[in-house]
């Protein structure tokens, strides 16, 4: 059943609607998928909640119509609850390397915040990696802010070589291979 705020926020104490909400949150099962045209205004909705996540709302310049126009270069994966709710999204691009050659480069990876620690971010992260082994890429890349230590931990736990510096994240091709969680 779908979460609707306007009933929770009609219960007499706020407490309880909150914990209404963690209950049908916690009891939520999710599907990764590739996303599609239809899903768009839901990504777009995810990608203004990252902005500001990342303190920088003002830089999106994207919109719903000019994903629509740019459907083809857009690659994405979503985390879909069984209520039909779009709550994460693997958005990606495959590259070229001078160096290593074919690669993937995650560009972002993002969980609504009420859905974060039910391990939806690894699920779509295992997608990613599949992908990456599929099209045989011999590295698979992202970065990560340097003030996000929640990220940086869990990928370093993934095995991520994260440069300190730039926040770069990088996994070669045997650690490809090699990935699990």
């Amino acid at each position: 059943m779908p979460i609707r705020y306007d009933e929770i926020a009609s219960l007499r104490s706020p407490i309880i609607g909150y914990k209404i909400l963690l209950a049908r949150i916690k009891s939520t099962k999710v599907i990764i998928r590739k996303a599609d045209e239809k899903d768009f205004f839901a990504i777009f909705s995810l990608i203004k909640e990252l902005s500001v996540f990342e303190k920088h709302p003002e830089k999106v310049t994207n919109s719903v119509e000019q994903m629509k126009n740019e459907k083809d270069f857009f690659q994405c994966y979503v985390a879909e609850s069984d209520t039909k709710e779009i709550v994460g999204m693997a958005v990606f691009f495959f590259a070229y390397y001078t160096w290593s050659g074919k690669s993937l480069y995650l560009d972002d990876l993002y969980v609504k915040e009420a859905y974060r620690g039910k391990k939806i971010g690894t699920n779509l992260l295992k997608k990613i990696f599949e992908i990456a082994k599929k099209e045989h890429c011999k590295r698979v890349s992202w970065q990560v802010s340097n003030w996000n230590t929640s990220a940086i931990e869990m990928y370093k736990k993934w095995g991520a070589t994260i440069d300190n510096e730039s926040g770069y994240c990088d996994f070669n091709e045997a650690r490809i291979k090699e990935f699990k969680l």
